[in-house]
């Protein structure tokens, strides 16, 4: 049986989480980032990067282990390379006083990268990347979590869900922007079918025995499966290496020996490249672009990835947004109300 729900608008919602987070200890800033996120998934319909993750925020914040008040610090360490200190604060804010400084070092370089460390990332990596396709770059994002996902081979949880990021921009319409896990299914969305009683399809993990299985709740006990098997196991790899050893930060296996176990973001880092395709050479790459995605969409029942969520962000406005009633009683509570 489907929970009950509730519709808000998404002021509501943001006051909410506003509310919530100063409440429990974040400043102005960073609530500010941190709701931004959260109300961007609720837009696009994507729940399981939403208010869903609100109570993990807070959870974090009281148990001490995220300062809500962390003020980010920018180096720039090389031409084309960006490092952000997050200082033991949340993400968001971390990513928004890193984007101007690599934006301009890209467009002076060709290609750049940010390096995000001492972070706590809890939230969808799209809107990060959006937002520089939006500046006219490609760009591509990724970032290690805590152990959820066995290896190929493997049933103990060691990756993280490992998510990796793509957007580029095109021409006069919304970027072509995907972000999935390296997992067969994002660690949100087996909590989500959990909550819901649903089972998960088959592939998403194993039980504690090692077993494969299709209850998500005895999923979230053992260990998720990457998909494509050794495939999505050496993408969670790569990106171990990436957002782990090149930029000097946790793997996850390392992460999850870190700290409380809260519930909320664990410490870790993200990378971001950055390429501006004008000083690649490639001439009327917009032209390109559009006729590669022409040709893809003749076909039948084909859609541009990120497509169905630009169309959720222009309905929700009018909606307003679904929230299981269960969640909103929770973060009413947090927020200080009844």
């Amino acid at each position: 049986m489907a929970s009950a729900r509730e519709t808000i608008t998404l002021d509501e919602a943001r006051e909410l989480a506003l509310s919530a987070l100063t409440r429990h200890g974040c400043d102005a800033p960073n609530a500010e980032a941190v709701a931004g996120v959260m109300l961007a998934a609720e837009a696009d319909r994507a729940e399981s990067h939403g208010l869903f993750r609100l109570p993990g925020y807070v959870a974090s914040l009281k148990s001490g282990k995220v300062d809500g008040g962390a003020r980010p610090s920018v180096t720039r360490l090389a031409p084309g390379v960006v490092r952000v200190d997050g200082r033991g604060g949340f993400a968001p804010l971390a990513i928004e006083m890193g984007r101007a400084p690599l934006i301009e070092a890209t467009r002076e370089q060709g290609i750049a990268a940010l390096a995000l460390v001492d972070i706590h990332h809890f939230a969808a990596l799209w809107p990060e990347v959006e937002a520089l396709a939006e500046a006219g770059l490609v760009a591509l994002a990724c970032t290690c979590a805590t152990p959820m996902v066995a290896p190929a081979g493997g049933t103990k949880p060691f990756f993280g869900t490992n998510p990796l990021a793509f957007a580029f921009p095109r021409r006069d319409a919304p970027p072509v922007v995907f972000d999935q896990a390296s997992a067969a299914m994002a660690r949100g969305d087996v909590s989500i079918h959990a909550r819901e009683g649903k089972p998960v399809p088959p592939g998403t993990g194993l039980g504690p025995d090692g077993q494969p299985t299709i209850d998500p709740a005895e999923v979230l006990k053992g260990a998720q499966l990457p998909f494509g098997g050794y495939k999505g196991s050496n993408i969670a790899l790569m990106i171990e290496l990436l957002a782990g050893a090149l930029i000097g930060e946790v793997f996850s296996y390392e992460a999850g020996q870190r700290g409380p176990k809260d519930g909320g973001p664990p410490v870790g880092g993200e990378l971001i490249l950055a390429l501006d395709p004008d000083r690649f050479g490639a001439g009327a790459w917009r032209d390109r672009v559009e006729n590669l995605l022409a040709e893809m969409l003749a076909q039948p029942g084909v859609r541009l990835p990120g497509a169905r969520r630009h169309r959720n962000r222009r309905e929700t406005g009018r909606t307003g947004i679904d929230v299981p009633s269960a969640l909103l009683a929770e973060i009413r509570a947090l927020a200080g109300g009844e």
